[in-house]
């Protein structure tokens, strides 16, 4: 059944105040914004402008007029600022009109709205959450779905460059069934989400978030992205949302300088500016702001049943000198580059979230050595669930766009990730930004003439597939997209139509089969004893080889030739005797290979090879990955 707004509006009480003052608030958005009356006649206001000199709320309902609806401030000390507005109803614009100390005039949206008006247009919507949901059945099952032994494959995902019709953005229900329909078929596990929370530009991709608490609206009301994420539960997809915590935009109606002062950020530029994105930086000291953004990153999991917040630039939040130059930061207290102040932020967060929503995760894009960024805060780790495995997709790629003659002398880019691969619970990502800035496509990155660069790209991911921890692509990969990605029209889908394309999306859609059928593919992913090394050191025919393997011991050899040159008799040592089945080959006509192979089997010898007691002896492809396993485990 339909949720409806409380019977009574919320207020701001003793105990909001001595959590918002902790930074431990973690549901603000049950205390501040704009509250409907359940009967629809009138709301409650509340903001924190704690150095205002007055503070008025202007919308629809009374011509915009400051002196209307004038704010009192509460007496606890806390600078939030409250009001009942008989005529404001549901749907209409608003925003605070906030006189600074100084006299200054500033009018600001609601920091907590949960609706905007569609950009270029800047006021807040007064709105309500009401919905009612039908996905019971992956809440119950999500914790398993969602666990660390699970497959994982993720579709990254940018919702109005995806698909568009007559040029213009997709609503968000329109979005559910088709991008449900698309990611069931080639059997991703999640979706992620690049930011929906509400931007003033469009081409910051959501980046540059304004609204941390509403959906943007150009792709619809907070009511259809709720449909659109219980489309796809119902479906057995989850959700992850990209979310930024890191930096926030300047412009006028937003964050910075809300009320006269610098509230949100930092006051020296030296901490709240970031020199490389142009935005203003959270001052994560400041206990109220620890609260607001806490509160918006429960919020997408209490009310949207989001499954997992990917957090944004985590590098930048943890150095202060990140991007910049001697002089241009403040050393921490005990003179180090460290930002104290965020660990202790992101250690709250993650408390929060695991505490709150056990059964969801959070990711970090953290792209530094830093340690332990997925392991227990009571560890000494950061706390976060997953860690995007940045080194592994810069070697990697780095690997493969060398020309495959020149390969033999960087194999060790090929080898290197897994002297690490179990430091930190890894996400291996092929991601939006490995895709633009005149980085090419994907595809466009491998070597060769058009034969040689789809085997390439086949290739490396049914290795990636292979590789310890989950996987995550951006759109447009799956079917080799020859263009780079642009936020403006959509992806290249008349590529998909042909015989190549076509067949590359095949063996993503057959990769996730594979993965999602075998255990020995994600059940150990974070531990040693999920891998071994076959062969790592043929660099000389670019050859390498090495187990999956499940908890129950089942096992996947996996082997890849990554030169255009056919390897016949390569014998590689197994641990078991019997036929050994070929359950992938990216070589395979179906997927626009040439189909060379082993024609589908091979027997095992009794003959010792690299530690184990048999070999199979086996014809490899050119450019190619193959997965095999023993008939007896099939």
């Amino acid at each position: 059944m339909p949720v409806t707004p409380p019977t009574s509006l919320p207020t701001f009480g003793e105990t909001d105040a001595y959590l918002f003052g902790e930074g431990t608030h973690a549901r603000l958005y049950e205390r501040l914004g704009g509250h409907v009356a359940a009967d629809g006649g009138g709301a409650r206001f509340a903001v924190w402008a704690p150095n205002a000199r007055s503070v008025s709320v202007i919308g629809d309902w009374n011509g915009w007029d400051p002196r209307a609806d004038l704010m009192l401030q509460h007496r606890d000390g806390t600078g939030v600022w409250q009001a009942d507005c008989e005529h404001a109803r549901r749907g209409n614009a608003y925003k605070y009109r906030i006189v600074s100390a100084r006299g200054r005039v500033l009018e600001k949206a609601d920091p907590v709205a949960l609706l905007a008006e569609p950009p270029p247009a800047t006021a807040s919507r007064l709105w309500s959450l009401e919905y009612g949901w039908g996905d019971d059945n992956w809440m119950r099952t999500r914790a398993e779905r969602n666990s660390l032994a699970a497959p994982m494959s993720i579709y990254e995902i940018h919702l109005g460059s995806w698909r568009r019709s007559d040029g213009q953005f997709p609503n968000y229900r329109e979005l559910a069934h088709s991008l449900a329909d698309y990611v069931v078929s080639l059997g991703f596990t999640h979706v992620e989400l690049m930011p929906v929370t509400e931007h003033p530009f469009y081409g910051s991709w959501g980046y540059q978030t304004t609204g941390y608490f509403a959906p943007t609206a150009r792709y619809g009301e907070p009511q259809d992205f709720m449909y659109f994420v219980d489309h796809l539960h119902q479906r057995g997809i989850g959700v992850v949302l990209d979310w930024v915590p890191s930096h926030f935009p300047t412009d006028a109606h937003g964050l910075a300088d809300f009320d006269g002062t610098h509230l949100y950020e930092h006051a020296d530029p030296r901490q709240g500016f970031h020199p490389e994105w142009n935005s203003a930086i959270f001052n994560y000291g400041r206990h109220e702001v620890r609260s607001f953004l806490i509160s918006s990153g429960l919020f997408w999991l209490d009310r949207y049943h989001v499954d997992g917040l990917r957090v944004d630039a985590v590098a930048s939040m943890l150095y202060l000198d990140y991007a910049r130059r001697g002089g241009e930061w403040v050393p921490n207290q005990r003179g180090g580059r460290e930002n104290l102040e965020a660990i202790s932020f992101l250690h709250e967060l993650n408390r929060a979230v695991y505490r709150e929503h056990p059964d969801t995760f959070t990711v970090a894009e953290e792209s530094t050595a830093w340690p332990q960024v997925s392991r227990p805060i009571e560890m000494g780790g950061l706390g976060f669930g997953l860690k995007w495995n940045m080194g592994w997709m810069h070697d990697t790629l780095a690997y493969m766009k060398e020309d495959p003659v020149h390969r033999r002398f960087h194999h060790h880019r090929l080898t290197f990730s897994m002297v690490y691969a179990f430091s930190e619970n890894f996400v291996l990502p092929l991601s939006h930004d490995e895709v633009v800035y005149g980085k090419g496509s994907l595809i466009g990155k491998m070597p060769g003439d058009a034969w040689q660069q789809f085997a390439n790209l086949r290739s490396l991911f049914a290795y990636m597939w292979a590789h310890p921890g989950k996987k995550l692509l951006f759109m447009g990969g799956e079917f080799a997209q020859y263009r780079e990605w642009t936020h403006e029209g959509q992806l290249e889908w008349q590529l998909a139509e042909l015989p190549e394309h076509r067949g590359m999306q095949h063996l993503v859609g057959e990769l996730n089969r594979v993965l999602r059928a075998e255990p020995a593919l994600h059940e150990l992913d974070f531990s040693a004893e999920g891998f071994e090394w076959i062969e790592p050191n043929d660099h000389v025919q670019s050859v390498i080889a090495f187990l999956r393997r499940a908890r129950n011991g089942e096992a996947v050899l996996v082997v890849s030739n990554l030169t255009p040159v056919p390897r016949q008799n390569c014998c590689l040592g197994v641990p078991t005797g019997g036929t050994w089945r070929e359950i992938l080959n990216s070589d395979a006509r179906p997927f626009g290979g040439a189909g060379w192979g082993n024609l589908g089997e091979v027997e095992a010898a009794p003959m010792r090879s690299h530690g184990h007691s048999h070999s199979l002896c086996l014809t490899l492809p050119p450019l190619s990955t193959l997965y095999l396993k023993a008939a007896a485990d099939v």
